[in-house]
């Protein structure tokens, strides 16, 4: 069973950085396919980031390209979203996700496993 914990959110200045960690106390994740999206008020949930579980192949929204970067640990069962040069737009909560169970990786509906979300807070 996998369940995903997130962790690292909070308030952070713009221009400034944060890494948020999802772990997985199932400890089954690892096989997956993981992301994350996320979701500001008054917003829909959007895609952020994406890593393939065989390949570990990455991709991201254009919002974020260039600015943010997704990695895997398997051996600890844990994905990271190293966030840097974050903008006042950036803020919303983000939640990890795993197990593509759909043809698009950019469709919330297609991620079988979510987490509790952690919230993220960009100042001006």
């Amino acid at each position: 069973q996998v369940q995903l914990v997130e962790s690292g959110g909070g308030l952070v200045q713009a221009g400034g950085s944060l890494r948020l960690s999802c772990a997985d106390s199932g400890r089954t994740a690892s096989k997956y396919n993981m992301g994350w999206f996320r979701q500001a008020p008054g917003k829909e949930r959007e895609f952020v980031a994406y890593i393939g579980g065989s390949d570990s192949t990455t991709s991201y929204a254009d919002s974020v390209k260039g600015r943010f970067t997704i990695s895997r640990d398997n051996a600890k069962n844990t994905v990271y979203l190293q966030m840097n040069s974050l903008k006042p737009e950036d803020t919303a909560v983000y939640y990890c996700v795993a197990k593509v169970v759909g043809s698009s990786i950019y469709v919330t509906s297609n991620y079988l496993y979510w987490g509790q979300g952690t919230q993220v807070t960009v100042s001006s």
